[in-house]
């Protein structure tokens, strides 16, 4: 179960609280999950009890108990626990982010694609600033990504931005892209020269590279027999969590038109990855095993993730560099 899935659920259930009547309050749009706060448990958690709160005239503790018991025999979730004045903690059962890595490889790029805003019509305004014209044209990429009905509109939403030039002529477009998005959209733009170097402490590089080692070690596995096949769990959690995450990373960069979100996102992915990458193929005289095709398929997903990732942003993603 992703952090889109549970949100899903937990969505589902104040819905099914409010048709029964134990809740009278307005649906919300959408439920947050994130990973538990200090003092929390399990793997992700929820404040949408305490949200509800006020509306429902109840105690916050008191909402969550009655979500809960709508909860706790949600597929995929093993337990909720209420902790603090009315979190909800959820843990999931065995094998949740072994089917995080399936549905990518089954989703392919459109893995954290969604219809989460199916229904809703936004239009943005076009200016002629290179940069909110750049900024504008891949939110628009995002909020399609999530259903929403997405299109320029001489009268639509404007996004505010510190300008910035645009320079594909000097930079190529990737590094130009990147230039742009990687900041948040009130900051300023970042140094070209820098993003052109091909070094760890470029992190455009970084995420590219991660992406084509991954495809070099699915090229490097099939010369040595071993295919991609996630058969058991990989001890990889940093890697993992950053997969199963990446959905609700893009559903928050399009809500807040924030394509910095995933440039952020595919950063720490790449970091996690490439952190990752040398446990996967056997070393010495190691003979290939079910564990070599779990991790290769691992290192399928996450370059498939940061392909996808970079698309949405209009930047390539090389199978060499």
């Amino acid at each position: 179960m992703t952090p889109a899935d549970l949100s899903l659920t937990v969505l589902h259930a104040v819905r099914r609280a409010v048709d029964e009547g134990a809740l009278r309050v307005g649906v919300p749009a959408r439920v947050k999950v994130e990973r538990p706060r200090p003092g929390g448990t399990g793997d992700y958690a929820s404040s949408v009890a305490l949200s509800l709160a006020r509306p429902s005239g109840l105690d916050a503790r008191a909402v969550a108990a009655i979500l809960k018991e709508r909860l706790h025999d949600s597929p995929g979730v093993r337990s909720v626990d209420i902790t603090g004045p009315g979190f909800l903690n959820f843990t999931l059962e065995d094998g949740g982010q072994d089917q995080v890595v399936r549905e990518i490889l089954a989703a392919g790029a459109l893995y954290g694609h969604s219809s989460l805003l199916s229904g809703q019509r936004i239009r943005l305004r076009a200016t002629d600033e290179p940069r909110a014209r750049l900024l504008t044209e891949t939110v628009l990429a995002l909020l399609r990504s999530q259903g929403a009905d997405a299109r320029l509109d001489p009268a639509g939403e404007r996004i505010p931005v510190l300008p910035a030039p645009y320079e594909p002529h000097l930079l190529g477009t990737d590094a130009a892209r990147w230039a742009l998005l990687r900041p948040a959209a009130h900051d300023r733009a970042l140094s070209g020269a820098p993003l052109l170097v091909q070094h760890e402490r470029n992190p455009l590089f970084r995420v590219r590279y991660a992406h084509a080692r991954s495809r070099a070690l699915l090229r490097n596995g099939a010369q040595l027999g071993i295919s991609a096949a996630y058969a058991e769990p990989v001890d990889a959690p940093d890697l993992l969590t950053l997969l199963g995450d990446h959905p609700d990373v893009l559903a928050s960069a399009a809500r807040h038109r924030a394509p910095d979100r995933v440039a952020r996102h595919l950063e720490g992915l790449a970091d996690a990855f490439l952190a990752y990458q040398h446990t996967v193929l056997p070393l010495g005289d190691e003979k290939p095993s079910a564990a070599h095709r779990s991790r290769l398929a691992l290192a399928e997903a996450a370059g498939t993730v940061l392909a996808g990732g970079l698309s949405l942003l209009g930047i390539s993603a090389p199978d060499q560099i």
